[in-house]
């Protein structure tokens, strides 16, 4: 059976899988009840400076597919509302009842050194493994210059990785914004300023949508509303993006990575690992389904590694970073061209409907005297887009198939349709 226990930049934990600093790791009701159901670790809600951060209500707002399925959820909640005594004497007890798990409790405090100076050694009396440092919330904190406002700029997240560095012994992780136009500068500063690990991604400005008889956003507070934080399924493509940015960037490459963003089963944490990261955090997944959601994620996962023979999570950790290119490096001669199970097909034409209208015309809708209806591709007009596979609603139905060209890999620097291509001797 697959081991799932991870050593990440020094942090045991039983499993790769932790609950993310938010609303679940708020206090130790919910942590307890958290291991109780096998999370291996935990980042505790964001720790700050007394007097304790207000919230407002409402919090929370979604965007919705079907049958109310939450695609996206949105949040203005802020930072810990509870005083610094108490959380650190919750998590102190926790880590004490539950020392095999790992226990990361995330800071955020203004740019000032003895303020960090001061919380550093009262989170590590605690028995704490790490700590995380919050540069990513992107509402309300900003505004009173933390959170993204220094995920923002690179100096500040290096400046303040050194601080923690310098005033604690124990891990720093520090989580980046996705609210910036490319997340290696801050990864970079984070590296240079001693961080033992980066963690990503934090939440994305947003707003899921309006009520129009009020003409005002959700959450409503009021008779207003502002940006919250994005986060759940529909971020994952973003945060496997950027997970991947830093995997592979030669500066920060081999910095470990605990990969968030729309993890919701085994086959997610499965994907951010082998695109670099060791461990992967969760939360609105459990805060939609409980707790509980961790069984089947270290079931599925275990499963699935006995059947590809990965004993550990290490043994694919990063495996598909180096299949991860730059477009210019892809190989112009690879080509696929659809193809039709007509056994499987339904008939229903949303392939040539797709094709037709929006794509490259290269379904042909074949209808014979009964009035039946078949659909078959031009073979000679396919690029491999690959839409129609998108668009079936039957599983396999659609297949790309690779042909052979017969023509040897050349990328788009050697491509001699570029005008700026190398020259080849």
């Amino acid at each position: 059976m697959a081991d799932l226990s991870i050593e990440f930049c020094g942090i045991k934990s039983p499993n790769p899988f932790w609950l993310a600093s938010a609303p679940p790791t708020d206090k130790a009701y919910n942590v307890v009840r958290a291991f109780e159901a096998g999370w291996g670790g935990v980042v505790w809600k964001t720790l700050g400076e007394d007097p304790a951060a207000v919230n407002v209500s409402s919090r929370y707002s979604a965007l919705y597919g079907k049958n109310r399925e939450v695609i996206g959820f949105n949040n203005i909640e802020l930072i810990t509302d509870r005083s610094l005594e108490i959380n650190l004497r919750e998590i102190t007890q926790v880590k004490k009842d539950w020392p095999d798990r790992a226990m990361i409790v995330s800071l955020m405090l203004p740019c000032e050194e003895a303020l960090w100076a001061e919380i550093l050694p009262k989170v590590e009396a605690t028995g704490a493994d790490g700590i995380e440092l919050n540069f990513g919330c992107p509402h309300g904190m900003p505004e009173r210059g933390m959170g993204a406002a220094v995920g923002q700029v690179p100096e500040y997240v290096e400046m303040v990785t050194r601080w923690c560095k310098k005033h604690s012994t124990l891990p720093v992780i520090v989580k980046l914004t996705p609210n910036i136009t490319d997340v290696r500068k801050p990864a970079r500063a984070a590296k240079a300023g001693g961080a033992d690990a980066v963690s990503l991604i934090n939440t994305i400005n947003s707003i899921t949508h309006l009520d129009l008889d009020r003409m005002v956003a959700l959450p409503i507070v009021g008779n207003a509303s502002t940006h919250g934080g994005y986060c759940g399924a529909a971020v994952k493509p973003i945060a496997l993006n950027m997970v991947a940015e830093i995997a592979r960037d030669p500066e920060t490459h081999g910095l470990p990575i605990s990969g968030i963003g729309g993890i919701g089963n085994w086959r997610d944490a499965a994907e951010f690992i082998a695109l670099g990261a060791g461990s992967v955090q969760v939360c609105t997944a459990a805060m939609l389904h409980g707790f509980r959601i961790v069984e089947e994620m270290k079931d599925g996962l275990s499963r699935w590694m006995d059947e590809k023979g990965y004993k550990t999570i290490a043994e694919f950790s990063g495996k598909a970073v180096p299949n991860t290119t730059d477009w210019k490096y892809l190989d112009m001669n690879y080509q696929v061209i659809a193809q039709i199970d007509q056994d499987k097909c339904i008939k229903c034409g949303k392939c040539y409907v797709a094709c037709e209208d929006t794509s490259h015309q290269s379904i042909a809708q074949l209808i014979d005297a009964a009035g039946t209806r078949t659909y078959e591709v031009i073979k000679s007009e396919c690029v491999g887009c690959n839409l129609c596979e998108i668009t079936c609603p039957v599983e396999a139905c659609i297949t790309m198939v690779p042909q052979e060209t017969g023509k040897a890999y050349m990328n788009w620097t050697q491509d001699p349709r570029n005008p700026r291509a190398e020259v080849i001797s």
